[in-house]
C-alpha cells in the first residue's frame, strides 16, 4: 500500500468515528438490514432522501429516478443503444434509471463488505445528479470522479445524521472498493476514464470531509 493511501485511510477513518460520535455495529446497516437485499434498498432509500433534502434546501425539485433495476449478466437494459454489460452499475439519463448487475454487485458485498454497496449506488445516484443539475463536464473523468465525491459526501451526511452506522474496518472496506475500481494507468484523455485508485480514493475522501459542495 502506497503512503498516500495509508494517510488517506487514516484521515477516513479519524471522520468516520467524528462524525458517528460513537461508533456502533452493524457496521453500514440503516435500520437493522443485515442483508445484502436490504443494504440495496437502504443505500437506494437513504441516498435519494439525502439528495431530495439538497435540493430542497437550494431551492430545487429532486427528480427520483426512473426506475432501479437489478439484472443478471447481460440481460440488463439498454440505454439508448448501448447495451448493458456484466459487472457493472450504471445510470441511464435516456430513461433516468440506475440499473447494476446483481450477481456481481453481491460477490463484492462478499468478499468486500456492505461498505462496497454504499460507495456504488451513492456513486451512481452522483450521475443522476449531475443530469439533473446539467453539469458540463470536458473528459470523462471529470463526471466520473466527481460521482465519488458526492458518493463520500452522501455518506457522511448519513453517518453524520445517525442514519448509518460505522464501525472499525469500515474504511478499510470503502478504499478496497474503490481501489478495485481504479484505472490501472492514469489517462485523462480516455473517453472511459474512471480515475485511479489514488484518484477515486482522494475524491471520496474530499467529500465525505467536505460534503457535496466542495465536489
Amino acid at each position: 500500500m502506497k503512503p498516500v493511501t495509508r494517510a488517506l485511510i487514516l484521515a477516513l477513518t479519524l471522520l468516520l468515528v467524528a462524525s458517528c460520535g460513537l461508533v456502533r455495529p452493524p457496521s453500514m446497516d440503516s435500520q437493522g438490514g443485515d442483508t445484502f437485499e436490504d443494504d440495496v434498498r437502504g443505500a437506494r432509500t437513504l441516498t435519494e432522501a439525502f439528495w431530495q433534502q439538497q435540493f430542497a434546501q437550494s431551492g430545487r425539485t429532486y427528480r427520483p429516478v426512473s426506475d432501479f433495476i437489478a439484472y443478471s449478466g447481460d440481460s440488463g437494459p439498454s440505454c439508448g443503444n448501448q447495451p448493458a454489460v456484466p459487472n457493472n452499475a450504471f445510470y441511464c439519463p435516456l430513461g433516468h434509471f440506475i440499473a447494476y448487475d446483481q450477481t456481481w454487485m453481491d460477490s463484492l458485498w462478499n468478499e468486500m463488505g456492505d461498505g462496497s454497496v454504499y460507495l456504488i449506488i451513492p456513486h451512481e445516484f452522483g450521475h443522476a445528479i449531475q443530469a439533473q443539475l446539467q453539469t458540463d463536464f470536458q473528459l470523462n473523468i471529470q463526471m466520473e470522479l466527481q460521482a465519488d465525491c458526492y458518493a463520500g459526501g452522501t455518506l457522511s451526511a448519513l453517518v453524520s445524521s445517525g442514519a448509518l452506522g460505522a464501525e472499525p474496518g469500515d474504511e478499510g472496506e470503502l478504499f478496497a472498493s474503490l481501489e478495485a475500481a481504479g484505472d490501472p494507468t492514469d489517462d485523462w484523455l480516455n473517453p472511459a476514464a474512471h480515475g485511479t485508485a489514488e484518484q477515486r480514493q482522494q475524491f471520496f475522501v474530499k467529500g465525505f470531509r467536505n460534503g457535496v459542495g466542495s465536489c
